[in-house]
């Protein structure tokens, strides 16, 4: 059996805009405008990332614009009064950058995202030349799929696996992503191994089942 995973090089975008290290602060503002983007990758020499400039790295500026910063080194980290004053991307920017592989599969890239609280990553190779971004939005491509892409993909990788002599034929429907298998099967208890299977299955809302000898309802 061979479910294939999604993995970030397939949903990344590869083209995309990114600073060196000596940009200045009002040449970031614009390009976060044009490109309609929440962050910039920093890079230098043969595209290695080297940070990630944001617009919460650009928001002490504003913050601290008309007041003194010192009055607020002791409520405020000093990243941040240090990033009000900054003009480069260098200066401004979160370093080490959260990076993530092209093979990484999008349930990786989900809790890297989620860990560090960043919505969007990088995509690097092994030495850290920057081949794409990945964001939020493109985690969720994958429930874009079609409910018969979905449903053969687990008739061919799970159905036929399981159940592969089952007491009479397996119905698989999908509906809004919500897969439903329906039949008899000898074995009841391959039920969980089913729904833990098909869950594994990209662009998969839910699992249902309707088989005979077991209770009905939802795994």
């Amino acid at each position: 059996m061979n479910i294939s995973p999604h993995i970030v090089s397939d949903v990344m975008t590869q083209t995309v805009v990114s600073v060196g290290r000596q940009a200045t602060f009002k040449e970031i503002v614009e390009l976060l405008g044009q490109w309609r983007v929440s962050a910039l990758p920093v890079t230098e020499g043969e595209g290695v990332v080297v940070g990630v400039v944001s617009e919460a790295d650009l928001l002490p500026k504003e913050e601290f614009r008309d007041s003194d910063p010192d009055r607020h080194t002791q409520l405020r980290r000093l990243s941040d009064i240090a990033k009000a004053g900054a003009v480069t991307a260098e200066e401004l920017m979160t370093a080490p950058a959260v990076t993530i592989r092209g093979g990484a599969t999008l349930a990786e890239a989900c809790r890297v995202m989620a860990h560090h609280q960043v919505k969007r990553l990088p995509v690097v190779d092994a030495v850290g030349r920057m081949e794409g971004i990945v964001s939020r939005g493109d985690l969720l491509k994958v429930f874009l799929r079609s409910d018969e892409d979905i449903a053969e993909e687990v008739r061919r990788t799970i159905v036929a696996y399981l159940f592969a002599t089952p007491a009479e034929p397996i119905v698989v429907t999908v509906t809004d992503g919500v897969v439903t298998l329906a039949g008899k099967i000898r074995d009841t208890s391959l039920i969980p191994v089913a729904a833990r299977l098909v869950r594994a299955v990209e662009g998969v809302v839910s699992f249902e089942y309707e088989l005979h000898g077991a209770a009905h309802g939802q795994a």
